[in-house]
């Protein structure tokens, strides 16, 4: 169990993906992802192994829910800047965390 405080200190917020990139040098196959949070955070970089159930044509513009207050991650040469969240079906893949309705970039999970 975690306190409630824990659970305020991480940082869930909804991006726009607005660049995506093939990643061959990753162990597993990958994306290279720019995310916009808004004008409070920014737009940061992430790593995301969804290549089973997405292309890149299809996650551009797409909302998506991340942790963005772990420190930066060395993946590779590359270095990712946030944590796009995802929950793994029956099958292996990872399916993205995502709004049912668009909302404003940066918002919170509340």
């Amino acid at each position: 169990m975690i306190s409630w405080e824990d659970f305020e200190k991480v940082e869930l917020r909804i991006g726009t993906i607005i660049e995506v990139n093939e990643f061959p040098e990753a162990r597993k196959p990958a994306y290279k992802l720019k995310v916009d949070f808004g004008p409070e955070v920014g737009v940061r970089k992430s790593s995301a192994q969804i290549t089973d159930l997405y292309d890149p044509e299809t996650l551009l513009g797409k909302q998506v829910l991340a942790v963005t207050n772990f420190p930066p991650k060395q993946i590779g040469p590359f270095i990712s800047e946030c944590l796009v969240t995802g929950i793994k079906t029956d099958e292996g893949a990872i399916s993205l965390v995502t709004p049912d309705n668009e909302v404003s970039n940066g918002q919170r999970l509340i």
